[in-house]
């Protein structure tokens, strides 16, 4: 067994790819915040690629290396990870018939744990050679009403981290901070590149973090949401959480040692908007799509797949399927995903340039059958109170808007209610969430206009709501399925 770490790269077995580029020489360009599966399965193979390349730097010495920052307490476990190994990790790449593709990833190549040294993060960042800022932060961590979008100054994070002197704990502090550093040193600012799920992502960290910036000095607010590039993106690869099995399949398989590896399935799609401040590295040399307006594609990704998985998740998982790959293979559930792809989704979108969206209806149903990608129904559901407000109701309410059909969509927010008033939750709201849904009151759940604006207002939603619920509560899942579906 090779433990992974630069010393032994030259050690594993030759079916396992590693950087061919020297590390050694590589040039930190971007600082990201927030390190998880989704950030090195995606972005942090997109840089790899262009390095093993050689098409960014010059003389063999690539400049856009990144420095991964841990920014919550929880993030300790991957510093310690990427301290042991060099900030090397494998990439194992599933296909549907069984394959397996290890790759070493070697664009990371530092690692700074915020909560030790919240300063070092800023210098980092205010460094020349930083020219961008990327946030892997999930959809709730922009702290934004799902609703109204407004930011909300009364954070207890984002109090802490107005007080003067403090030691900072935030994202925005943080960025903020860095941003004023540049600025007094007559820098210009990096770009700030969202990577996170959310419609418009690259407005939204525009919105967060200029509104913190405010609270700091209305000046300096203005100038963030005036001068720094926030370009949207839209990213895409499913990437389950990695599990002891994924680990002991590695070292079996490949005989790699390694403590926190990536797995993921085959697709990967990056679309981002060529808005840079100080340049960019050639992503478009690596597979990225980049385009002037990534609105059509983001909302296609949203609503379709996204949107599709908590389809699957909730009404699944009241079924008593436990992965993602078990329902969609079911003849009743895969009828109830792509109807909902095909007559409440896919509606509500514009033309998207290049693609063609019944081909791409197709692909999501094949990608949630792998029986490869062991993704759990429970991961798709977390955090669904971030989710859902982002992929589904939007899809709602421009159906109503329109006529057109909304019952699939509707029996998912039903049977949300339902796993929050009878299975385990994990999600920042879980304890609000449960007790609208075990209320006497059928409407409680959905009253909830912080998370569903004025939907309850509406009587065709209400009434198809009441409908579902009742029926998930008399005659569970499977028979609400059937009886939505009809023949």
């Amino acid at each position: 067994m090779t433990p992974l770490a630069e010393r032994f790269l030259g050690s594993l077995a030759p079916a396992v790819s590693v950087p061919t580029y020297d590390r050694s020489r590589v040039r930190v360009g971007i600082v990201h915040l927030g390190v998880g599966g989704f950030h090195r399965s995606h972005q942090a193979m997109y840089l790899d690629r262009l390095m093993q390349s050689g098409l960014v730097g010059s003389a063999g010495a690539p400049d856009w290396g990144i420095c991964g920052v841990g920014v919550l307490p929880a993030d300790r476990a991957m510093a310690e990870v990427m301290a042991a190994q060099d900030c090397l990790f494998t990439l194992v790449v599933k296909y549907p018939d069984g394959a397996l593709d290890a790759r070493v990833v070697g664009s990371l190549v530092e690692y700074l744990y915020a909560p030790d040294d919240p300063d070092a993060v800023v210098e980092k960042m205010a460094d020349p050679a930083t020219r961008i800022v990327s946030l892997t932060v999930t959809e709730g961590g922009y702290n934004a009403s799902a609703v109204t979008g407004e930011f909300d100054g009364s954070n207890p994070g984002v109090v802490h981290d107005l007080q003067p002197g403090a030691a900072l704990r935030t994202s925005f502090g943080l960025v903020v901070e860095a941003l004023v550093r540049r600025r007094e040193r007559g820098l210009p600012p990096f770009t700030v590149v969202s990577c996170d799920n959310i419609p418009g992502n690259g407005d939204l960290a525009r919105r967060s973090y200029s509104a913190f910036a405010g609270l700091r000095d209305p000046e300096l607010g203005e100038w963030v949401a005036t001068h720094v590039p926030f370009p949207n993106s839209m990213v895409d690869r499913i990437t389950p959480v990695t599990s002891d099995d994924d680990r002991a399949e590695l070292a079996e398989r490949f005989g790699v040692e390694d403590r926190w590896p990536v797995v993921c399935e085959p697709w990967t799609q990056w679309v981002l908007e060529d808005r840079f401040s100080s340049g960019r590295p050639p992503l478009e040399d690596a597979g990225v799509q980049v385009v002037d307006d990534v609105g059509p594609y983001e909302l296609m990704k949203l609503r379709l797949l996204n949107a599709g998985h908590q389809v699957l998740a909730h009404l699944g998982r009241l079924a008593g399927f436990e992965y993602v790959h078990e329902v969609a293979a079911d003849p009743l559930f895969r009828r109830l995903l792509t109807g909902y792809l095909h007559e409440e989704g896919t509606p509500t979108l514009p033309a998207v340039p290049g693609i063609d969206l019944a081909a791409y209806q197709g692909e999501v149903v094949a990608r949630f059958s792998s029986p490869a990608i062991r993704d759990t129904l429970d991961r798709i559901r977390a955090e669904a109170s971030d989710r859902i407000p982002q992929f589904l109701l939007p899809v709602i309410r421009a159906n109503l808007a329109s006529g057109g059909e909304i019952r699939r969509s509707v029996a998912v927010l039903a049977a949300w209610a339902r796993t929050a008033e009878e299975l385990e939750l994990t999600d920042a709201r879980a304890e609000r969430l449960r007790e609208r849904a075990r209320s006497e009151d059928p409407l409680a759940f959905v009253a909830d206009r912080e998370l569903f604006g004025d939907l309850v207002d509406d009587e065709r939603f209400t009434n198809a709501y009441r409908e579902a619920l009742a029926s998930l509560r008399a005659r569970g899942a499977r028979a609400t399925v059937e009886t939505l579906l009809g023949p």
